[in-house]
Formats: C-alpha cells, sequence, structure tokens
C-alpha cells in the first residue's frame, strides 16, 4: 500500500447524522463516460459537443493532454443555451507535446494509443503513485501493433510514445486480468489505426466488463463497427473495424458510482435520498448499487424523474462478486461495517493497484475505528463490531473519502484527511454532504 500522504494538516470533520436524510442529490456528470467521449470526439472526422460534462481533475487533465496534442476544445454553453457543454474540435494530432496524467487511469492507459497517432513525440508524466500503477498491457499492445515507445523497460509511466501520425494495428493478446483499460484503450483508437484491431485478452479474469460494454456502446454511437464476444463473437475477443468516427451531440449521465454514498446515506440513517436523471438503461457500474444495496436493507424505484431510494433502517451485511464493479467496493466496504451481519466482499484483488492498494487502505482505516475488516485473497470479510471516532485517512484516493464520509454519518468524531481529494472525480463533495444533510445535520 502507497504510504500515508504527508501528516494531515487539514482534517475535515465528517458531519454525524442526527436523523434520517431526506434529500434531493443532483449528481454531476460521469467521468467514465466523460472522457471516454473526449477521446472518441478528438478522434472524429468533424466537430462534436459533449453536454453536462463532468469538470474534475481527471477530465480536465484529460482535455488539458488532448489540448497539448492540437485538438480543440472550447469550454461553454451549448448551441441552445441549454448549459455547459464542450465543442469538441478534431485537428490533425500533433507533438512535441508533454501529457500530465495526474493519477487518472483513464488519461494514462486512453491516450497513449492517441499518441501513435501524432505526428511527433508525446510525452507522459503524471503524479507519483502513477508509476506505481500498471501500464505494460498497453504498452506491450501497442507495440506489438507497431509503435515505438521508450520506457526504460518499466512497462510503467514516464514514457514517450514517438508518433508517426498512423498505426498499423491489427490482431494482438494481452492480459488484461489488472484492468480492463487496458482493452478499452486499444479499442478507443483502433477506427483510426490502418487495420482497426483485434484484441484477444488471454488472462484467467477480466474485472469490470461493464466498463468495456461502455467504450463499445461510445465506440458504436460514433458510427465503429464493433464485434464483442457479446454479439456472437469469439469469447474474450473484441474487433474494431478502421473507419471514420462522426461528430456527436452526447449528454453525459450522471456518475452513478459517485451517486454511491448518497444512496448509503439513505441506507444509514434510515431516510431517502432521490438520484434525478437516474438512466433507465445504462452501461455503468454504478447501476449494481439498485441491487447490492436492496439486498443491505434498502428499497428502490426508478421513475421518469430519477431514482429514489429508501432506507429500512437496518443494514444487513452481504456476500457479493464485486469483480465487474469493483470501484464500488469502498462504500460497499464501509456500508457493511455498520451492518447487524458479516459481509464477504470478493472477486475484488484487482483494486491493490488502483489510486492506492484500496484493500490495504480499507483494512486499516476501518479497523483503526475498532472495526474488524480481513484482507482474503482477492477481498474483504467484515465483521460489525462498534465503531469510534478518528482519523481516517485516505491516501490521495477519492473512493476513500467517500467511504470514510458514510462511516462518519453513524459514527461520531470521523475527521477526513484531505478530503479534497474527492476532486478528483465529484467536485463540491462536501458542499454536496452537507447540502443533503440540511442545516440540522438532517
Amino acid at each position: 500500500m502507497a504510504a500515508n500522504p504527508t501528516a494531515p494538516t487539514a482534517l475535515w470533520p465528517a458531519p454525524h447524522a442526527r436523523g434520517a436524510v431526506d434529500a434531493t442529490v443532483h449528481v454531476p456528470g460521469s467521468k467514465s463516460v466523460t472522457n471516454r467521449a473526449l477521446v472518441l470526439a478528438a478522434l472524429a472526422s468533424e466537430p462534436g459537443w459533449l453536454r453536462r460534462p463532468l469538470r474534475s481533475r481527471d477530465t480536465l487533465l484529460m482535455a488539458g493532454a488532448l489540448r497539448a496534442m492540437g485538438v480543440g476544445i472550447d469550454e461553454g454553453v451549448g448551441p441552445d443555451g441549454s448549459g455547459e457543454a464542450w465543442r469538441v474540435l478534431p485537428a490533425g494530432l500533433r507533438g512535441p507535446a508533454t501529457v500530465d496524467v495526474g493519477n487518472a487511469g483513464t488519461v494514462m492507459r486512453f491516450l497513449p494509443p492517441v499518441a501513435t497517432l501524432a505526428a511527433g513525440d508525446i510525452r507522459f508524466d503524471g503524479d507519483r503513485r502513477s508509476y506505481e500503477r500498471p501500464l505494460h498491457g498497453v504498452i506491450d499492445a501497442l507495440r506489438a501493433l507497431g509503435a515505438r515507445i521508450d520506457d526504460d523497460g518499466r512497462g510503467a509511466l514516464p514514457l514517450t510514445v514517438h508518433g508517426s501520425g498512423a498505426l498499423d494495428g491489427g490482431p494482438v493478446s494481452i492480459d488484461a486480468s489488472s484492468s480492463s483499460q487496458f482493452v478499452s484503450a486499444l479499442l478507443l483508437s483502433a477506427p483510426r489505426f490502418n487495420q482497426g484491431v483485434e484484441v484477444r485478452h488471454t488472462g484467467a479474469t477480466l474485472p469490470s466488463l461493464p466498463h468495456i460494454r461502455m467504450t463499445v456502446d461510445m465506440l458504436r454511437a460514433v458510427g465503429a463497427q464493433v464485434d464483442t464476444p457479446e454479439s456472437g463473437g469469439e469469447p474474450n475477443v473484441w474487433r474494431v473495424t478502421p473507419g471514420a468516427l462522426l461528430g456527436r451531440d452526447l449528454t453525459v449521465e450522471p456518475d452513478l458510482s459517485n451517486a454511491q454514498p448518497f444512496l448509503a446515506a439513505a441506507l444509514v440513517t434510515g431516510g431517502r435520498v432521490v438520484i434525478p436523471d437516474w438512466p433507465s438503461r445504462t452501461t455503468q457500474p454504478g447501476d449494481r448499487l439498485r441491487e447490492i444495496f436492496t439486498e443491505m436493507g434498502g428499497s428502490c424505484e426508478l421513475t421518469e424523474y430519477g431514482l429514489e431510494f429508501t432506507g429500512s433502517g437496518r443494514i444487513h451485511g452481504i456476500d457479493v462478486d464485486l469483480g465487474d464493479v469493483g470501484e464500488l467496493t469502498p462504500g460497499i466496504a464501509a456500508v457493511a461495517a455498520l451492518a447487524d451481519t458479516p459481509s464477504t466482499l470478493r472477486g475484488v484483488a484487482h483494486l491493490r493497484l488502483h489510486e492506492t492498494d484500496r484493500l490495504a487502505a480499507l483494512t486499516k482505516e476501518i479497523n483503526e475505528l475498532g472495526g474488524d475488516v480481513t484482507e482474503t485473497a482477492d477481498g474483504l470479510r467484515i465483521r460489525p463490531r462498534r465503531l469510534h471516532g478518528g482519523v481516517f485517512h485516505t491516501y490521495d484516493d477519492h473512493r476513500m473519502a467517500t467511504a470514510g464520509a458514510i462511516i462518519g454519518l453513524a459514527v461520531a468524531d470521523v475527521q477526513i484527511e484531505n478530503v479534497a481529494t474527492t476532486a478528483k472525480t465529484l467536485p463540491d463533495f462536501p458542499d454536496l454532504w452537507t447540502g443533503m444533510l440540511g442545516s440540522d445535520g438532517a
């Protein structure tokens, strides 16, 4: 696990709920959709609009990186004046340029394939933690497809892509067991490769399949031809045909994974939270919260207005495989620590390679508040115990911060170290959180 950041200088007192919440929370747009849409729009043959994009550290890093490679991205309002929208103006990709990936997995993995299409060198660098996150799947695959990349043999950042303005593409085999983003990265740029791409996953497991389905759906929406295992193709094989991508007018869905702490608040306090504009059909992993949190003691109704979630006043433990929805693990672990029966969270060994080692971090932080959490080979076992206040460290991980806030609803005197890290995907989280609770703490 990454070491704790420097000694906490800004501790945020997590609000303690004094009653059941009853709130409507407008969750900002999806990071996953915003960053995929930016890449596809940058590679399109005509300009496009991106409405209600998420403005967060990860998405602004993506926009900045594409601008550095020559793409025009104008931030303003949509053509009908209906709200914030970004106009994306594709251009000839070019270097030399330096890209700051921060600690954003989508930026560090999705953009090296784009950089192979640039005329010139594109250097990628980022936060210290980004050097520890796996990138070998993308690097090795691009080399097999004809790219020139210098990474000093690390299989990680920093690195330089020597763009030649084109890439041959074709068949390639990768092990994406550590991140489904390896597959998505190759698929997103594949229509611009001379031969397209055929990606064959060779590993024993493949986490976060909904994110690959999101990539495929968004590719098809801009005119790409994609063959997948679900559409009758070979298992673990995705094929993208070369061709032009269309500029689209896309409205970004709310980020359902970022809705998690607010739904958890209803569950923890026995209250009610409404999330407007929850889609009736989506590939976002966060949609599974409806099923998981219902099993843990809540109930939900999806209406034309959005999702209404209600807690029953009791929280039950759960035995669940989160392999496809690993990003939900911190919030589920926080709720499980407050349940009346034990929980087992499985299928998430890959979380050790996320923003921090999330399994080790959750175990340490919950246990230091009096919890009883043990790591397994691929997840966590959580036994309910009476928790007490204390400092909840975040390790510069946005989902650790929101997990601590969930616990703080039920446990007095929890202090979140560096709550500002939530700006990675959920700007203004503290204000949204206190606004949900109301002036009297619900």
